[in-house]
């Protein structure tokens, strides 16, 4: 039965080119839509955990309560002690000690005169150390523009948009003025080595990099860091095994009494992330069902305008005996196979598509700017394994709908009007 009702819509194009066309289109938005969502959703979670706040993240409770005013007077302290329990505890983690810190970068001329300054936001990570992981994670050799990556203490890395502003060239000295921990002035010469473009807006504006034994060493740190982040092996985020390992140690090492005992956080109790990415997750869901409901109709408007161009054929079919029950089941079987070719083609089409702003992506920068959430410049879809059925959720769904509904009319045509249209 299956290869008669293929043949006849092989051999009569108008009952199935239109339908499988508007089947393919769907299906391959929806694909499309999925992969770029859930791209969107990858680069948030990855942009932020990368650079500001891990997977998880540790600071103390008193500079949890204002970290946008990045008071190192509140930062964790015996950090070398606190680092090594950590990897005793939590095996399998990546441990990540930061310092925040923000001032004015001044460049010097030739006479030791300012030449040019301007407000900068710094951070201070393990730069030098072996087997750290900060470069590769950061993605450090890719980001660089100028210049090389730090490879001595007292070497600095800028942003490549910042240096352009200063008009300072690889190779100078910067100095550094800001305060200390303690409060005091804080004055530091730094060798600017190299210049990095991230692709992100607030990151590329005036930023600086330094080893965090540096900076340690100019604000009046030691053996200190503002903050811990906390990496999964091979930077894959586990939500689940996030929540868990807050719970645990927030349990057995914080004191909501003390206010520089540490916290844990999570990935999504960070700069809003959570209801971010419930957003984004919410929105591609609902916009499946817009694609579900839109395609429904579109294939029910069809198979109307298929019932009534067939209403000779189906006059044909009940009146040499075939039950109407019959005649409904290969409608449902005609849709089936429209669907599964539709889908098909549409799933290719959408995954094409999905590929190429894979790679290439899309320059969103004017939407980004002024965001909490860091987010790259240029987004990209993500291809999952899902990716490869999605499609076939809306559009075998929505066709078998849209036939099921418009084959009612089946039940409705009388025989004796059935023998006046055949005498017409």
């Amino acid at each position: 039965m299956i290869r008669f009702l293929l043949k006849g819509l092989l051999r009569d194009r108008h009952r199935s080119t239109f339908p499988i066309i508007v089947v393919t289109l769907g299906v391959g938005l929806a694909v499309l839509a999925h992969c770029f969502m859930y791209g969107f959703i990858d680069d948030a979670v990855r942009s932020n955990a990368r650079i500001d706040t891990g997977h998880v993240k540790i600071m103390t409770r008193g500079y949890k309560a204002i970290a946008s005013q990045l008071p190192n007077d509140l930062a964790i302290q015996d950090l070398e002690v606190f680092l090594a329990d950590l990897r005793q505890e939590f095996p399998g983690r990546s441990w990540a000690p930061r310092i925040k810190f923000g001032g004015l970068l001044d460049i010097p001329d030739e006479e030791g005169d300012t030449r040019s300054q301007g407000p900068v936001m710094g951070i201070a990570l393990d730069l030098l150390e072996e087997g750290a992981g900060e470069v590769a994670r950061l993605n450090l050799e890719a980001a660089l523009c100028r210049g090389r990556l730090p490879g001595a203490p007292g070497e600095i890395l800028l942003s490549d948009d910042f240096a352009n502003t200063l008009e300072v060239a690889v190779g100078e000295t910067a100095t550094f003025i800001g305060s200390t921990a303690s409060g005091a002035l804080a004055v530091q010469n730094f060798r600017i080595v190299g210049t990095i473009r991230f692709g992100m807006g607030p990151l590329d504006r005036n930023t600086m990099m330094a080893d965090v034994r540096d900076m340690q060493y100019a604000l009046d740190m030691e053996d200190a860091a503002s903050e811990v982040l906390g990496y999964f092996p091979n930077m894959v985020y586990d939500r689940a095994g996030a929540d868990s390992l807050a719970v645990s140690f927030n349990r057995r090492k914080s004191d909501a009494g003390d206010t520089m005992s540490p916290v844990m956080l999570t990935l999504r109790e960070q700069n809003g992330l959570g209801e971010y990415l419930d957003i984004v997750d919410f929105r591609a869901s609902l916009l499946l069902i817009v694609f579900f409901v839109v395609m429904s109709i579109v294939l029910w408007n069809a198979g109307l305008m298929s019932g009534i161009r067939r209403y000779g054929e189906i006059g044909v079919r009940l009146a040499i005996g075939e039950s109407k029950n019959r005649v409904y089941a290969s409608m449902l079987w005609e849709s089936l196979l429209i669907a599964i070719v539709g889908s098909a083609v549409g799933t290719v089409v959408g995954l094409a598509a999905s590929y190429y702003l894979q790679e290439v992506g899309l320059d969103l920068s004017g939407m980004t700017q002024g965001s909490g959430v860091l987010m790259a410049n240029v987004m990209r879809a993500k291809i999952t394994p899902a990716s490869y059925y999605i499609g076939f959720i809306p559009g075998l769904l929505a066709t078998l709908v849209g036939t099921a509904v418009s084959g009612i009319g089946v039940f409705r045509r009388q025989t004796a009007q059935l023998f006046k249209e055949l005498e017409a």
